[in-house]
């Protein structure tokens, strides 16, 4: 897969909430995108997976591709799980939305955890590794929103990034300047055009 975004800028009703952002990003590729808090994490991970359109600029594949193929991961007040739920719902609740059959008790197996726990009590290197398992299997894009507002500790959500773009995905992950500025590689940036290119992870 080859997302491209050109300038995006996202504006609400109150005023901007992304300044002109630009990325690329392919098939095995990972790429951190950093910014400040407010700087419109958010608002650029709904663009590169088609579920807003831009005030300005572009993103290709076209949004109808970018819903069928990408997955926006855990992004505050969209698609993270209600904190006060329990696992076993969450998965459940995961499971049916992308319609695909898998044992749970496996996944509580595989990912040490037992059904009745809240889910706002869920480690967050396993939360992390869990909500991207839970992934429908045909997604080509995640876009991973914010891991480091769950911890201050990268180890936490690197490596599972990393395997995604491993396993062959493209991988998106929107952090904060601190939490950047700890990985190996140099990050791109929110509101800047021209960017590093991202992480190959494949030879």
């Amino acid at each position: 897969m080859d997302v491209r975004a050109d300038r995006v800028a996202v504006t609400g009703a109150h005023g901007p909430l992304l300044r002109a952002t630009s990325l690329r990003v392919r098939s095995g590729e990972l790429a951190v995108v950093a910014g400040d808090p407010g700087q419109g994490h958010t608002a650029f991970g709904l663009a590169l997976t088609g579920r807003i359109t831009p005030s300005a600029g572009s993103v290709e594949p076209c949004a109808a591709e970018l819903r069928e193929r990408a997955v926006l991961v855990d992004a505050p007040g969209v698609t993270e799980p209600e904190p006060g739920l329990k696992v076993i719902d969450v998965i459940t609740e995961e499971l049916a939305l992308t319609r695909v059959r898998r044992s749970r008790t496996e996944l509580l197996d595989k990912h040490g955890l037992t059904a009745r726990t809240r889910f706002e009590a869920v480690p967050p290197a396993v939360r992390i590794a869990l909500l991207t398992d839970l992934v429908r299997p045909g997604a080509d894009l995640l876009v991973l929103d914010t891991p480091d507002r769950h911890t201050a500790d990268v180890g936490d959500w690197w490596p599972t990034a990393l395997a995604q773009a491993q396993s062959g995905r493209a991988v998106v992950v929107l952090c904060g300047t601190a939490a950047a500025d700890r990985l190996p590689l140099t990050p791109a940036r929110l509101g800047e055009h021209f960017q590093p290119a991202p992480l190959e992870t494949l030879s």
